[in-house]
């Protein structure tokens, strides 16, 4: 009997990036109204929106990613911490080049501004994206393998 690699399943991905991006934002606005000087509400509505297009983002880079394990044999909520690592700092990547245009716009910041603001934040969110996948992986995990009759 052969045996297939387990990928997450679409409700599971959701509910990945819908915590991943709740928690995120709760504890991203409060310090970005401090550190821009700007009213709550304005970080906090410039925070859903790149947390609404990261959510895109998010969902279609880990099924990709998901994908990619999948065909070399790996299950991914095993993923060895090399493979965590370049699985955070490539969703940054991608993270960082479509966010900078609506930084840029919305808080009036020059390209160097925003790309420094921008790292800033991507720093941290990658050490927080190491630590949340791997918790995540270690509440909801997933079997090695599932007989294909």
């Amino acid at each position: 009997m052969e045996q297939k690699v387990v990928v997450r399943n679409g409700m599971d991905r959701l509910r990945y990036v819908i915590l991943f991006e709740l928690l995120l934002v709760a504890g991203l606005v409060p310090l970005g109204a401090l550190v821009f000087q700007q009213p709550i509400h304005n970080i906090g509505l410039l925070a859903v929106t790149l947390s609404l297009k990261a959510m895109l983002v998010s969902l279609l880079y880990n099924w990709a990613f998901d994908q990619i394990d999948a065909r070399a044999g790996r299950v991914s909520s095993q993923r060895s911490l090399i493979g965590r690592i370049v699985h955070a700092v490539g969703l940054e990547v991608w993270l960082v080049l479509t966010s900078m245009p609506i930084v840029i716009w919305w808080l009036g910041l020059t390209i160097p501004q925003a790309l420094l603001m921008d790292l800033t934040v991507s720093t941290i969110v990658m050490v927080y994206t190491f630590i949340y996948s791997w918790c995540y992986d270690r509440l909801f995990p997933l079997p090695h393998t599932v007989a294909v009759p």
